[in-house]
C-alpha cells in the first residue's frame, strides 16, 4: 500500500495556533483556577437539579489494587453522582498502565480487582456503564485524528508530561507518554461525556481536550449543522479530603503504605500499628504542623462521620496508641460491608465477566456511533 500523497491544488491548511500549549499549561494556576472553581460550583449546584443535562467520564489505570485514598478520593463521589441520575462512564484504564511502564504486570487480576471494589462501593451496572481502554477500537481510533491537531511543543508543555520528562534522566520518553493527554481526550470525547471530576493538578488535561474538541470543529466542521461533533467537556472539582499514606508520605500502591480496599481487619490493624505518629501524647488536629499524627484523626472522622477536631479531643492524652486503636477500629467498621461484598463479588468470576462484558458492548456503541461522526465531518465515509 503506497503511502504517498495525492496532490491537490486546495490550500493548505491554517497553522495550529501553538499558543493554546500555553493556556493548557496555565490552566491551574492564577485567573483560570478561579474561574475553574467558580464554574465547578455551579455545575455542582445544577447537577442536584438537572443530572440528565450530563455525562460523566472517570476511571483508573489497574497498576495495582484499590486503596482507601482511592475510595474517599473518587469511588464516593462517582456512586454519588451515579445515584443523584448522571450517565456515568467508567474506564478501566488498561491501555494507560504502559505510557510509564515496560510491562502490564498481572493485568487481568488487577482488572477484575477493580471491578470488584467498583461494584462493592456501589457502582451500578444497570446506572453505570464500566468499560476497558483495549476493549473499545473506536476509542482508541481518535488518537489519529486528534493527534493531528495537536504539536509536539504544546505536548512538551503539558505539566504531567513534562515533570515525566524531566523525571525520566536518561531514559527516553516513550510515544504514548508523549501523546498521554491526547488519550484521556480521546477517552473524555468519544463518548461525548460534558463532566469530569478532577483534582486541580487535573486541569491541564481536560483543558487539552478542550482544546481538541475546539480544533475538530474548526478544522473540520460538523457532523450536524447545527452542533459541534464534541462538547466542551467541563471539570468537576474534587472536595475530597487527600489521605497520606500509612508512612507520612503520598498514599501509593508502589510505596507499600495503603490499605487495600481488599485487606481484612488483621491486615488493616498491621498496617495501621506501622503508622508514623510523633512524640507529642496529647493529639491535636493541625495538618501544618502535625500532618501524621492529622492524618490518622482525619481518616478516623472519615470512617465515624464526625469532625478531625472532635475526634483529636476524644483521644486527647491518649498518644499515638490510642489514636491507632480508635483509627483501627473506625477503619474495619467502616469498610466490613464493603468487605462483605466484595468477597462475595471475587466469588463469583462469571458474574464479574458479564458486567465487564455488558459495560465494553455499550461502551463500542457510543464509540462506533462517534466515529461515523467523526468520519462524516471529515468527509472519511466511503
Amino acid at each position: 500500500m503506497s503511502t504517498t500523497e495525492a496532490t491537490s491544488t486546495t490550500p493548505a491548511e491554517p497553522v495550529i495556533d501553538d499558543h493554546a500549549g500555553d493556556e493548557i499549561a496555565q490552566s491551574s494556576t492564577g485567573a483560570s483556577l478561579a474561574r475553574s472553581v467558580a464554574r465547578s460550583a455551579e455545575i455542582a449546584a445544577d447537577l442536584r437539579v438537572n443530572p440528565g443535562r450530563y455525562r460523566m467520564l472517570t476511571g483508573d489505570r489497574p497498576t495495582g489494587n484499590l486503596h482507601i485514598g482511592h475510595y474517599f478520593g473518587s469511588l464516593q463521589n462517582r456512586v454519588r453522582l451515579q445515584n443523584l441520575g448522571v450517565d456515568s462512564m467508567v474506564l478501566v484504564a488498561d491501555y494507560q498502565v504502559i505510557t510509564d511502564r515496560d510491562g502490564v504486570g498481572p493485568i487481568r487480576e488487577r482488572v477484575y480487582s477493580l471491578l470488584a471494589d467498583y461494584l462493592a462501593a456501589g457502582l451500578d451496572p444497570e446506572k453505570c456503564t464500566i468499560f476497558t481502554h483495549s476493549s473499545v477500537p473506536g476509542l482508541n481510533q481518535l488518537m489519529l485524528p486528534f493527534l493531528s491537531i495537536v504539536t509536539d511543543a504544546e505536548l512538551r508543555r503539558n505539566p504531567t508530561v513534562k515533570s515525566e520528562l524531566e523525571a525520566s534522566g536518561d531514559r527516553p520518553m516513550s510515544g504514548l507518554m508523549l501523546t498521554y493527554p491526547v488519550h484521556q481526550a480521546a477517552d473524555i470525547l468519544f463518548c461525548k461525556a460534558n463532566l469530569v471530576p478532577v483534582g486541580k493538578d487535573q486541569l491541564p488535561h481536560l483543558e487539552q481536550a478542550r482544546v481538541i474538541a475546539r480544533r475538530f470543529d474548526e478544522r473540520y466542521g460538523r457532523a450536524v449543522a447545527d452542533q459541534p461533533v464534541f462538547p466542551q467537556p467541563e471539570a468537576l472539582l474534587s472536595e475530597a479530603p487527600s489521605i497520606l499514606g500509612m508512612d507520612g508520605t503520598k498514599m501509593s500502591k508502589s510505596r507499600g503504605n495503603t490499605i487495600e480496599l481488599g485487606f481484612d481487619a488483621d491486615q488493616t490493624a498491621k498496617i495501621i500499628k506501622k503508622a508514623v505518629t510523633d512524640s507529642d501524647r496529647h493529639i491535636t488536629y493541625d495538618p501544618d504542623r502535625r500532618p501524621e499524627v492529622s492524618n490518622l484523626v482525619m481518616l478516623a472522622g472519615l470512617c465515624l462521620d464526625r469532625t478531625p477536631e472532635s475526634v483529636a479531643e476524644e483521644i486527647g492524652d491518649g498518644g499515638g496508641g490510642g489514636l491507632k486503636k480508635l483509627v483501627t477500629e473506625a477503619v474495619n467498621s467502616y469498610f466490613a460491608p464493603h468487605r462483605e461484598r466484595r468477597a462475595a463479588l471475587v466469588a463469583d468470576p462469571g458474574y464479574l465477566e458479564d458486567v465487564l462484558a455488558a459495560g465494553n458492548t455499550r461502551a463500542n456503541e457510543i464509540a462506533d456511533a462517534t466515529l461515523a461522526e467523526v468520519r462524516r465531518a471529515m468527509q472519511m465515509l466511503y
